[in-house]
């Protein structure tokens, strides 16, 4: 039994050198490795540090001022606008008063830029300026559900007014499924309804309003059923 687990030991201890022999190699070779491509190396490392730095630099210098003045910019269309001042607000003749045209302009690809974009495009509706407003919305991005559902329901309405009533349809149904919030899906399935209705595409219209019925009874106080049983005869 001695013998044997003498045996056993110095088996062990074998395959003990073994592994660090290996070990010894695979050091040596990535050394060698290392030593081989140490220029492609630095130059590949050194271009990665570049590269963190120039993203935090552009972060810094050049993001963070932009959407300061982008900010400020908007804020101040933003209080003529709420002062009555539309004209003032929606600015774009001047450099001394952007408004949210000139904001746009300049600082469009900020939050605040794109948020004026969508202003402007509202005030250009107002003034039935409806091929305008349609260009400035569709400019108009945002992470917000809510106001992306906003911005294609008020493209429908330019393209009602338009004379486009199929693309504004079209329109209307991307924004009633543009956004979680059961009130706003609500009212614009119903203008998808609506509009299907005036364009007396029953089998459509039947199926906006039996969603509404379905899914909006709490907004609703059972007006689609009257509507639903408008598709049979109008």
């Amino acid at each position: 039994m001695a013998n044997q687990h003498n045996k056993n030991h110095e088996q062990e201890g074998k395959e003990t050198v073994e592994f660090f022999k290996d070990l010894d190699k695979e050091a040596l070779n990535i050394e060698s490795f290392l030593e081989k491509n140490a220029k492609a190396l630095s130059i590949a490392f050194g271009v990665l540090i570049i590269a963190v730095l120039g993203w935090f630099g552009y972060q810094q210098f050049i993001i963070g001022p932009k959407n300061e003045e982008a900010t400020k910019s908007y804020l101040a269309a933003q209080k003529n606008l709420a002062d009555g001042k539309e004209g003032l607000a929606l600015g774009g003749k001047s450099v001394a008063n952007p408004g949210f045209i000139g904001t746009y302009e300049e600082y469009g690809s900020t939050k605040a830029g794109k948020l004026s974009a969508y202003n402007a495009g509202l005030i250009e509706f107002k003034k039935g300026n409806y091929q305008k407003a349609y260009d400035l919305l569709d400019n108009f991005s945002s992470d917000n559900k809510v106001l992306v559902a906003l911005k294609y329901g008020a493209m429908a309405d330019c393209l009602s007014n338009l004379n486009k009533a199929d693309d504004a349809l079209a329109m209307a149904d991307k924004a009633s499924s543009a956004s979680d919030d059961a009130y706003t899906s609500y009212y614009f399935t119903k203008k998808a309804g609506m509009l299907a209705l005036a364009l007396k595409k029953n089998a459509d219209a039947k199926k906006y309003f039996a969603t509404i019925d379905e899914k909006y009874q709490d907004y609703d106080n059972g007006q689609s059923d009257a509507f639903i049983e408008m598709t049979k005869y109008y």
